[in-house]
């Protein structure tokens, strides 16, 4: 199966006749989020967010999709470390979730809990949490997992909602930022959307009050808040791009002592 939801390789349906005898171990790294610079963010997420991720809005489809901004390249995630730990506080409930996912039927009615196969903590040597018992039911670990993604289901409507509010209230524009390290290499960040200041205050009161209703009109100034930590973000590339040159210049030398 092809890569899917940005970091699952092969999500597949857990079930007793798989699954009966397979265990999941956690793993103590979060390598499996290295190649990618965003993932999405769920509005109750915001507050906690903000103080130290680039909050930013997605287009996905039809839908508006809130996102932290993990790095500036696209295939990079600046918030790991070369260990493959995460380097902050708080870290996005759609890494939590990992390797579990909900698949939702074609008519939206039905979720299916889906483990992605290729984790490296899925076995059967009974290392970890069981999926199921010996009688062939879900394990209490399984309704743990089940109950956490159906509170992240329930904040994913939420979340789609909002989004569909502030696009149809025409708030969001187009954001590019332009990079340029020490070193004189150029990256460009694009994709994204954010709320225009001006926009927003030129919003009549009837709009403000259902917004601020909503604890909505908070999301968007968060929004707006968090967008100082994209120095951040432009700083751990920096950060990355100095230890490569760091790491290379040995092998130059070395290279340039012994020619062909």
């Amino acid at each position: 199966m092809t890569k899917q939801l940005l970091i699952y390789e092969s999500a597949i349906p857990v079930s007793s006749a798989r699954h009966r005898t397979a265990s999941v171990q956690a793993t103590s790294g979060y390598g499996f989020s290295a190649g990618i610079n965003a993932v999405p963010l769920m509005a109750v997420e915001f507050l906690r967010a903000a103080a130290e991720y680039a909050i930013v809005f997605t287009a996905a489809g039809d839908e508006v999709v809130p996102a932290v901004v993990l790095g500036i390249r696209s295939d990079q995630n600046l918030y790991l470390s070369q260990d493959a730990q995460w380097k902050a506080k708080y870290i996005p409930a759609f890494i939590r979730r990992y390797p579990f996912v909900f698949s939702t039927s074609t008519d939206g009615k039905t979720l299916t809990l889906c483990i992605d196969e290729s984790y490296p903590g899925l076995n059967r040597d009974g290392l970890g949490q069981r999926l199921f018992g010996d009688d062939g039911q879900p394990a209490p670990y399984v309704d743990a997992v089940l109950k956490f993604l159906q509170e992240y289901q329930a904040q994913f409507e939420r979340t789609r909602q909002f989004g569909q509010r502030i696009k149809e209230l025409g708030l969001l524009e187009p954001l590019q930022a332009q990079v340029v390290s020490p070193q004189g290499s150029k990256f460009t960040l694009n994709g994204f959307l954010g709320v225009n200041r001006a926009k927003l205050r030129a919003l009549d009161a009837e709009s403000l009050a259902t917004l601020a209703k909503t604890d909505e009109l908070e999301l968007l100034y968060l929004h707006l808040y968090s967008m100082r930590n994209f120095d951040e973000v432009k700083d751990r590339l920096f950060g990355t791009l100095a230890a490569s040159e760091e790491a290379a210049a040995p092998q130059q030398a070395e290279a340039a002592d012994h020619p062909a």
